[in-house]
C-alpha cells in the first residue's frame, strides 16, 4: 500500500495484541471527525470529474456529489484512497517496526458521525535477549596494500591515456576499427504461405537502425551482437565483409530478437591502441615529479582505502560477535518475508536502471523462488542484527539529540548541497525524521559493541572456531545446569572443563 504525505495523516487510535511467533494484531480506531473530513475530501475530488446539469465541470459542490452518488459510495472512495495512509499513521502510534505483508480487514462502513475500525495482523522485529555485548574479542585484519594493487591502479591510468594509432596491418583482438555498415533482414513470407523446393532465398530488407557510418568498434570488448567483432577479426582497410549472424532472443528490440541477419560492412581504417609508457612523462601529465612519487601517492589512497573498508569489517564482525551472544527468535515466516522484501528492494533499484524482474531472472538464471530461498539466510541475520540494536539501544538509553541529528546529516546535506537545517526541515515534513533519529540511535549502537571491543588476530579468531561450536556451547550449558542442580543439593558438580566459548 502506498503511503500519503505526512501532512494528510489524521491521528488514529491503536491498541496492539501480541501473538505467537514475532506477530501482532492491530487494533485501529479512525475518529468521527477525520472520516467525515476524508468524506468531504473525496467528494470535492469526484466532484472534479462529475458533470451535473446546472454545474461547470469541475465545479459540482460536495453536498451535490453526496447527494448524486451517496454517501456509501463516496465513503467508500474516500476509505480505499485513505486506508494506505491510516495503517502508517497506526503503526508509527504503536512504534512497531513491521516485516512483510500486513493482513487488512475492515469491518463495516461506519454511518455519519461514527468511527471507523480496522484490524491488522503483521509480522514485526523479534525481541532479542541481549548476551554480553561489550568487550567481546572480534578479529580484525590488518590493511595492506599489494605491489600488485598498485600496478593495476597503474595499468588502469595507462589505458585512460592511450592513444588509438593508425596499423598498416590486418586488425586483431584488442585493435579498434573505424566502419560503415548496413543491416538486412530476410524478408517475411506472406502469412500461411509454405515454403516451396528449389524456390529463390528470401530478399533482404534493410531494417531501422541498422546502419552507421565512421563507427568505431573495439574487437574483442563484448559490445555488439556475438559473432559481429568476431566477423571483423585479420580484416584490413579498404576490405569489405559480409557478416552474417542472429540477433540474441533477449535482444531488447523485440522486432530484431532472435532473427538472422546480415551485414555488409567497409573497413575504413584500422587502429591499435599505444599505452603510455610508465615514466616521467607519465608521472608529470598525472600531476607527481616522479614514477615514485606517483607509486606513493597511490599506494598512500590504497591504503586509506583499504583502512576504511576494515574498520567497516570489524564493526560488522563486532555486531555478528554480539548477535551470537543473544537468542533472538527468528522463524522461517519472518525470515522469508524479510527476504521478500530484499527481493522487491532489489528489484526496484534494477528498475530504476531499465533492468526489468524477467530480464533480471533470465540473465542469472535462477527462478524467483530460488533467488528468494538464497536471500533467506542473509535475511534473518538481519533480523538478528536489527533485533539486537534495537535492544542495545534500549539497555543504553540512546536516544540522539537534535544537535547529534544535525550532526550526522551534515555530511548529507553537503552532498545534495543544501543547508542541513533545510534538510531537516524537509525530513519532517516528509515524516522520516523519527526513521532518521532511528538510523542514528542504531549507529550508536553499533559505536558502543565496536569501541569496547578486542581486536584479536584473524588467525586467532579462526583457530577458536575450530574449537567451538554450537553443538559444544549447548553441551557446555547442559554440564553448567548440571553442575548448578548439584550443587544446590550437595552432590558433586565436577564436570570437564569447557573449552573457549564467545562468552569466555
Amino acid at each position: 500500500m502506498a503511503a500519503m504525505p505526512a501532512a494528510a495523516l489524521e491521528p488514529v487510535q491503536t491498541s496492539v495484541e501480541e501473538l505467537a511467533d514475532s506477530r501482532v494484531r492491530l487494533e485501529v480506531r479512525v475518529p468521527a471527525p477525520a472520516v467525515e473530513a476524508r468524506v468531504q475530501a473525496a467528494a470535492r475530488r469526484l466532484g472534479r470529474e462529475l458533470k451535473l446539469p446546472g454545474f461547470r465541470k469541475g465545479k459540482v459542490p460536495a453536498p451535490m456529489v453526496l447527494q448524486r452518488l451517496g454517501r456509501e459510495t463516496v465513503l467508500d472512495d474516500a476509505v480505499r484512497e485513505s486506508l494506505a495512509g491510516w495503517y502508517v499513521e497506526a503503526i508509527r502510534v504503536a512504534g512497531l517496526v513491521t516485516v512483510g505483508d500486513p493482513k487488512v480487514e475492515l469491518g463495516e462502513l461506519p454511518g455519519p458521525g461514527e468511527e471507523l475500525s480496522f484490524t491488522v495482523e503483521i509480522g514485526v522485529l523479534p525481541k532479542a535477549e541481549l548476551g554480553p555485548y561489550r568487550g567481546l574479542e572480534v578479529p580484525r585484519r590488518e590493511p595492506v596494500v599489494s605491489d600488485e594493487q598498485i600496478e593495476r591502479e597503474i595499468a588502469g591510468m595507462r589505458e585512460r591515456l592511450a592513444r588509438l594509432q593508425t596499423a598498416q596491418r590486418p586488425a586483431g583482438e584488442g585493435d579498434f576499427v573505424v566502419i560503415d555498415y548496413v543491416g538486412r533482414l530476410p524478408e517475411p513470407a506472406p502469412a500461411g504461405a509454405a515454403p516451396e523446393e528449389g524456390a529463390p532465398e528470401a530478399t533482404l530488407v534493410a531494417f531501422a537502425g541498422g546502419e552507421g557510418r565512421d563507427q568505431l568498434v573495439e574487437l574483442g570488448a563484448g559490445n555488439l551482437i556475438p559473432g559481429f567483432e568476431e566477423g571483423l577479426l585479420g580484416a584490413s582497410a579498404g576490405e569489405s565483409r559480409t557478416v552474417e549472424l542472429t540477433f540474441p532472443p533477449d535482444y531488447p528490440n523485440d522486432e530484431l530478437a532472435g532473427r538472422e541477419a546480415s551485414f555488409e560492412i567497409a573497413v575504413k581504417e584500422v587502429k591499435r591502441k599505444e599505452l603510455p609508457a610508465v615514466d616521467e612523462d607519465f608521472a608529470i601529465d598525472a600531476g607527481f615529479d616522479d614514477v615514485e612519487e606517483l607509486r606513493e601517492d597511490i599506494r598512500g589512497r590504497l591504503l586509506e582505502a583499504e583502512q576504511a573498508r576494515a574498520e567497516q569489517e570489524f564493526r560488522e564482525a563486532a555486531l555478528d560477535a554480539a548477535v551470537a551472544q543473544a537468542r533472538v527468535p527468528v522463524t522461517p515466516e519472518l525470515a522469508q518475508a524479510r527476504a521478500k522484501e530484499m527481493w522487491e528492494r532489489m528489484l526496484h533499484t534494477l528498475a530504476h536502471r531499465g533492468i526489468s524482474r524477467e530480464a533480471y531472472l533470465q540473465i542469472s538464471g535462477r527462478e524467483e523462488a530460488q533467488a528468494l530461498a538464497e536471500l533467506a539466510p542473509d535475511a534473518e541475520q538481519a533480523l538478528r542484527r536489527e533485533a539486537v540494536l534495537t535492544a542495545v539501544v534500549a539497555a543504553e538509553s540512546i536516544s540522539p539529540g537534535e544537535e547529534e541529528l544535525t550532526q550526522a546529516l551534515a555530511a548529507s546535506a553537503e552532498r545534495e548541497g543544501v543547508p542541513v537545517g533545510e534538510l531537516l526541515e524537509q525530513l519532517r515534513q516528509a515524516g522520516r525524521l523519527e526513521e532518521a533519529r532511528e538510523d542514528l540511535a542504531a549507529r550508536q549502537a553499533i559505536d558502543a559493541i565496536a569501541d569496547s571491543a578486542t581486536p584479536i588476530a584473524p588467525e586467532r579468531a579462526q583457530a577458536r572456531e575450530k574449537l567451538w561450536t554450537p553443538e559444544k556451547e549447548q553441551e557446555q550449558e547442559r554440564e553448567r545446569e548440571q553442575r548448578e542442580r548439584a550443587a544446590a543439593g550437595g552432590g558433586e558438580g565436577s564436570g570437564p572443563g569447557g573449552l573457549w566459548t564467545p562468552g569466555s
